[in-house]
């Protein structure tokens, strides 16, 4: 069997390792300051604690979850809407 995944439009911001108040913003008025591993960030996500890293999108999904995704990954998966 094959599926195609559904058009979806998602928010989503990309971790430059300082850009806290965007994340916070993404996912409402959690706080993040205490999920810090490095230049890494440690999202919540519905699967468990991940780690977003340095150039990682972190994406709102839909069900308002947050969860990392690899630039590489989310170049291949999401196209920017306008």
């Amino acid at each position: 069997m094959k599926f195609r995944k559904k058009p979806v439009v998602i928010d989503a911001v990309q971790w430059n390792g300082a850009n806290l108040d965007d994340v916070a913003k993404l996912g409402g008025a959690r706080e993040y300051e205490q999920d810090f591993v490095g230049d890494g960030l440690i999202i919540k996500t519905l699967e468990g604690d991940m780690k977003a890293n340095k150039n990682d999108w972190i994406i709102k999904g839909v069900k308002g979850e947050l969860y990392p995704c690899k630039p590489d990954i989310f170049e291949a998966t999401y196209d920017k809407v306008e």
